[in-house]
C-alpha cells in the first residue's frame, strides 16, 4: 500500500533526512520519502502491516524532531 501523509512543523531538511532514514529501517517498509519543503512523506509499506508501521512511523518522527507531528487521520 502506498499513502501520503502530511507534517506539521517539520524544522528542517537535516530532520526529514533522519526521520526517512530510520523509517526505512523498519520491517514492512518497502520505500519512504520525506519531504521537508512539501512538508508530505510518502509512505509505501507491507498491507498487512500498514497502520502499525504509520504508528510507529509517527513515534519516530516526534523522536527526532519533538515539535513535528505527522498527521494521521
Amino acid at each position: 500500500m502506498k499513502k501520503t501523509f502530511r507534517f506539521e512543523d517539520l524544522d528542517c531538511a537535516n530532520c526529514a533526512a533522519k526521520i526517512e532514514n530510520a523509517i526505512s529501517k523498519l520491517e514492512g517498509v518497502n520505500k519512504v520519502s520525506v519531504s521537508f519543503l512539501a512538508q508530505k512523506m510518502i509512505l509505501d509499506a507491507d498491507d498487512s502491516r500498514f497502520d502499525e508501521i504509520v504508528k510507529e512511523a509517527a513515534k519516530i518522527a516526534k523522536k527526532v524532531d519533538c515539535d513535528c507531528t505527522l498527521i494521521i487521520g
